[in-house]
Parts: structure tokens; C-alpha cells; sequence
């Protein structure tokens, strides 16, 4: 690398913390942050509920991070989603836009087959914060 680029990793205190990844990693002008599941940062539990409960604690969990460095959720470029249930996609698209009200991102949506964490129905990972 160059000495022109510029990477620097972050944690918000307000979003869960992960033993194995950093929340942010700016590489020179945009962030790259870790894929959220619905778990509370205060209670380190995940969310129990259905998934417009879930859908915003991840939103939540990422809009920390996003404000954790000086942006805010228009900044957002992409948005990947990945659901158990492709049918929940209703529900999700009605948190989302309480998100994303003047500017949505470009978003690709899959369904899988499991998530990282038991009981979890769903998880937002956002490629990139332009800055």
C-alpha cells in the first residue's frame, strides 16, 4: 500500500461488539461496516420478537455506527440483507423505509439458510458509508 491510503478501524460503544471483526473500517475515503444482527448493546441479548422487531434493532445497531462517525444514514451507499425467510421481505422493507426516508441505498436482499446467531431472523451487513 501506498502512503496515501488510509485505513482506519473502529467500535461504537452504542452497537454490539464482535470478538472476530471491527463495526467500521475506513479505507481511504469509505467506511466498510460488519454485518449487524438484532442484538441489544446495553444487554448483549438478542432481540426476541418478530422481524419488524429484529429489522429495527440491526437498523439501530447500524445507525450507531454510521453516527459513531460523523455520517448519517443518507451516507449510507449499500445495504445487503440476508433473511431466513424471504417472505418476511414485506415487513423488513416496512422498517427500512423509516431508515431511509430521503435517500435509499442501492440493497441486495437474499435468503439463507441459517444466521450466526440462533434465533436470529435476520441480518443488515452495509458495504459502504461514502464520506
Amino acid at each position: 500500500m501506498s502512503g496515501n491510503i488510509i485505513k482506519l478501524s473502529r467500535n461504537a460503544e452504542s452497537a454490539p461488539h464482535s470478538s472476530v471483526s471491527t463495526q467500521t473500517v475506513a479505507f481511504s475515503h469509505y467506511n466498510n461496516i460488519s454485518a449487524q444482527l438484532p442484538v441489544d448493546p446495553k444487554t448483549g441479548a438478542l432481540v426476541t420478537g418478530d422481524i419488524k422487531e429484529q429489522t429495527k434493532q440491526c437498523l439501530a445497531n447500524i445507525k450507531a455506527i454510521v453516527e459513531s462517525i460523523d455520517h448519517v444514514m443518507d451516507d449510507v451507499v449499500k445495504v445487503n440483507i440476508f433473511l431466513k425467510d424471504i417472505s418476511d421481505i414485506d415487513a423488513v422493507d416496512a422498517v427500512y423505509s423509516t431508515f431511509f426516508q430521503d435517500y435509499l441505498p442501492t440493497r441486495t436482499t437474499v435468503a439463507v439458510a441459517a444466521l450466526p446467531v440462533d434465533g436470529a431472523l435476520k441480518q443488515y451487513g452495509i458495504t459502504h458509508v461514502d464520506l
